[in-house]
């Protein structure tokens, strides 16, 4: 499919995260702003990371210079662009280490991967009266989905337990498997605890009962090492923009053996193999699902991302972001009044929590007087929320060009609103 990916392309050479923090930061032209007068603290990476230089620089040189459609042309600039196109493909694959690059599929993110498996696959797998097994704290990409289509096919969404405090119940997980449970989805980090799911246990279980198993990995791919092979998942599903990424942009990583099964949901050109006014044949995986022009600026940026990301070892981006959300913490104890949601010994880079008499919106916009972006409100996950007593939180999201200097600030000022807030 195209020319193979030059090594320098692909990957640099692992560089220790924490000795280069200066440099990282200066990686992001968006921290050279200010807002309200201070300097922007970024603590909402987990809504959608910062973009690098050379992710917007390799974006604007296609549009600029290179642009052209792909997989149709036969002059220079299609060739080109065809071949970048398929090369962010090829380095997606390797990054997730999918078996084939047939198995990456170019989707506009994290959600449209979702609604593409539950619209193709259930059709193939499932008949009236079977189930859908998904967690009880899963983001509404993965619960929605789910929901629509039992309602069109007769079949029932069900869901296992999670606590914020002490995570997953196996002995629930394993007593909701059965032989009408055909699908198993879950989260593989909580975008609104950070909770870190055993998903390659639970993969394991879930294919003992015969089940396929959908992983959403939007807040994972950016903060740890994914290996589809090692996990044993059928499915796994990102989004490039919390991947340094653009937006629009995603993918639905998937065994060949169901996408060879699935039907397209969407037709028109570049996916078909022969069309008569009677009726029409489809290529194989993965062009079958990418009808129409594609987001072809958006694949080379998502590859410009891997690339950025590459240069460091996924082991060092994890461990700094521990002791990042270890540090947090710890500060947050101190706070008077504060509820932390979830503070498990290994967690992603997410921090949750509420101020007793407190509006989690007041809180957010007081912290934006001083500089720091946080997110507040339900995150997607109304049925979570629900069960933890409250309407919304504040969650404070971390990153690699995050700081304890920031920490420490963010602590600092949320003191003071909590201060005016009381009176």
């Amino acid at each position: 499919m195209g020319a193979q990916i030059p090594r320098r392309e692909f990957i640099m050479e692992p560089t220790t995260l924490t000795q280069n923090l200066e440099k990282i930061r200066q990686d992001f032209p968006i921290f050279e702003q200010q807002i309200n007068g201070t300097d922007l603290i970024y603590f909402d990476s987990a809504a959608t990371t910062l973009k690098p230089r050379s992710v917007v620089e390799k974006m604007k040189k296609h549009y600029l210079l290179e642009t052209s459609n792909v997989h149709r042309g036969l002059h220079y600039l299609s060739d080109q662009a065809t071949e970048k196109f398929e090369i962010s493909r090829r380095k997606l694959q390797k990054f997730i280490n999918a078996a084939d690059e047939s198995e990456v599929i170019f989707t506009k993110g994290t959600t449209d991967s979702i609604n593409l498996v539950a619209r193709s696959l259930t059709k193939e797998i499932c008949k009236p009266g079977d189930e859908i097994l998904i967690s009880s704290i899963e983001h509404h990409s993965n619960i929605v989905p789910w929901q629509m289509v039992a309602k069109d096919l007769g079949l029932k969404v069900v869901s296992f337990k999670v606590d914020e405090a002490t995570g997953i119940d196996p002995e629930d997980f394993k007593s909701k498997l059965n032989s009408k449970v055909k699908i198993v989805s879950f989260v593989h980090v909580s975008n609104s605890l950070g909770y870190i799911f055993p998903v390659k246990e639970l993969t394991r279980l879930a294919h003992e009962n015969g089940s396929v198993v959908v992983i959403d990995g939007a807040q994972a791919v950016a903060h740890q090492a994914v290996d589809v092979i090692d996990i044993g998942c059928d499915f796994y599903a990102f989004s490039g923009h919390k991947l340094f990424g653009p937006t629009g942009i995603g993918v639905l990583y998937g065994k060949r053996k169901y996408l060879d099964i699935m039907k397209p949901i969407a037709g028109g050109g570049g996916m078909i193999d022969k069309v008569t006014l009677e009726e029409t044949t489809f290529l194989e995986s993965p062009f079958k699902f990418e009808a129409g022009t594609p987001h072809i600026v958006g694949a080379i940026g998502l590859g410009a991302a891997v690339d950025y990301i590459s240069q460091f070892l996924m082991r060092d981006v994890f461990e700094y972001e521990q002791t990042l959300t270890s540090y947090a913490h710890k500060l947050l104890e101190d706070v008077p009044g504060i509820r932390v949601f979830s503070n498990l010994p290994k967690k992603g880079p997410i921090i949750s929590f509420v101020v007793d008499g407190a509006h989690s919106s007041d809180i957010g916009s007081m912290l934006d007087n001083d500089g720091i972006a946080v997110r507040c409100g339900h995150h997607c996950t109304q049925p979570m929320m629900s069960s933890l007593g409250v309407s919304g939180t504040v969650r404070a999201s971390f990153s690699v060009y995050n700081t304890r200097e920031e920490i420490e600030f963010f602590v600092k000022s949320l003191n003071k609103v909590i201060r005016i807030l009381k009176g």
